[in-house]
């Protein structure tokens, strides 16, 4: 079934399609969504058990902030390429979609690492800490084929990124062990006390540098996919952790 204008109209009761802010389709057999391009403002859409299959008419509702499509039939996680423009996404709910796979922990990892502005999947809160691992285990999205649409069973549309490759070269792999100061280092998190582990070894240093290389790597990747308002949010972030560095760096000094 297809959404119609008139459908929305009664639904939302509002007299133009480009004014419209909420929209709930939930159980309705959807399978044709496309009239969502006409309405920019959508700042909510509920469109959870019906039978959508593709995400790219979302991708002009620059103002979308919740987006709910649990039990339908979205075929691979490469769907995602349409929400990325998205900069006030901030729930999904996707879960139950053939796009999910086998493995939920990949699956969470990789819509994070696409997603990364997200403040919850699926019901579940996200951390500052899923967000961090989620650049080294979650995998790179590429746009939807032909195949992605068809009948059979879908599967997912993955790519090998730099960052992977690096990893891949180094002599110690990232871990999260090893990753979880670096990363806590990062966001600005307290970091792991150091009586817990071990003096540094030249090898264990010479690892912990290339595991911040690949961090600073896959930030510099992620900035290329930012809009204005997406970099002035890092600018302002990188700003206050500077300042607050500074501020740390002059107090020991003192002391």
């Amino acid at each position: 079934m297809k959404l119609t204008r008139k459908m929305v109209l009664s639904r939302a009761k509002a007299s133009e399609l480009h004014s419209v802010r909420k929209l709930n389709c939930w159980g309705s057999r959807l399978t044709d969504i496309s009239i969502c391009r006409e309405m920019p403002s959508l700042e909510v859409i509920t469109l959870s058990v019906n039978s959508i299959s593709s995400l790219e008419p979302v991708s002009r509702c620059r103002q979308l902030s919740e987006l709910y499509l649990r039990k339908n039939r979205i075929p691979s996680l490469a769907e995602l390429i349409h929400l990325k423009g998205l900069p006030r996404l901030r729930v999904l709910w996707l879960a139950e979609n053939p796009c999910c796979g086998t493995c939920p922990h990949l699956y969470r990892m990789t819509v994070l690492r696409t997603l990364p502005q997200l403040q919850k999947l699926d019901n579940q809160a996200v951390t500052e800490e899923e967000v961090s691992r989620a650049l080294m285990e979650g995998e790179e999205v590429t746009a939807p084929s032909r195949e992605d649409l068809g009948s059979g069973p879908p599967e997912l549309s993955y790519t090998l990124s730099a960052v992977d490759a690096a990893t891949e070269t180094t002599q110690d792999p990232l871990n999260l062990g090893k990753g979880e100061a670096s990363d806590q280092g990062q966001l600005g998190l307290k970091p792991t006390s150091q009586d817990q582990f071990p003096p540094f070894s030249q090898q264990e240093a010479a690892s912990s540098r290339s595991s911040k290389n690949n961090i600073l790597m896959a930030i510099l990747m992620l900035l290329r996919e930012l809009d204005i308002e997406g970099l002035e949010a890092v600018h302002q972030t990188v700003v206050s952790r500077l300042q607050a560095l500074h501020k740390r760096e002059l107090q020991e000094d003192m002391e």
